[in-house]
């Protein structure tokens, strides 16, 4: 796996030898990148913004924001492994300044609420099996944690069904092989 585009175009990424994580694939990380940037229905700078992260595994998607000129990532993940992983990523590309990792449950960190940030972009890459989604998008508008006019972008599996709460506006959806990527906003 490889950074894709920016600043650390090329760098190799680690990853777990044991099948801890479910690593985006580069088809759809790419795809989803290009939409973030080039969609006129969203239109999402990536310079200057501050990202979360949540289910990080081993940080390929944060860390392609940031080697795209984010200001910070916020990385939340809960296995031990994935989260040595995630630091030595983070190592080596010499990013320690703009990424912080939260080694928690995600729904125990945003219910905890202790962020200090507002962000541009929620990247949400539950594992395929959590059924929690409508609760965590809610939490997520409760405590206003998008801004305003922030992007909130999900995988799950192409045939999982979801009913998204009312205040979660889909702008776009995408298949890619078993992955469905689905970017919203909250409304006003």
């Amino acid at each position: 796996m490889r950074i894709i585009a920016g600043k650390h175009k090329g760098a190799t990424l680690d990853f777990p030898r044991e099948k801890i994580t479910r690593p985006l694939k580069d088809r759809a990380r790419e795809s989803i990148f290009n939409l973030l940037t080039h969609s006129n229905k969203i239109s999402f700078q990536f310079e200057n913004s501050n990202i979360l992260d949540l289910y990080a595994g081993t940080g390929s998607f944060g860390l392609e924001c940031l080697s795209r000129k984010a200001n910070s990532v916020w990385f939340v993940e809960k296995s031990e492994e994935a989260k040595k992983v995630l630091e030595k990523n983070i190592k080596k590309l010499k990013i320690k300044k703009k990424a912080f990792i939260f080694f928690e449950d995600v729904f125990y960190l945003i219910k905890k609420n202790n962020f200090k940030e507002r962000f541009d972009l929620i990247f949400c890459d539950p594992p395929f099996k959590e059924s929690s989604i409508n609760k965590l998008i809610q939490q997520i508008w409760n405590i206003h944690l998008l801004q305003k006019e922030g992007i909130l972008v999900l995988h799950r599996k192409t045939n999982t069904k979801e009913k998204f709460p009312d205040c979660f506006n889909v702008i776009d959806e995408r298949i890619y092989g078993i992955s469905k990527i689905t970017f919203g906003k909250f409304s006003s």
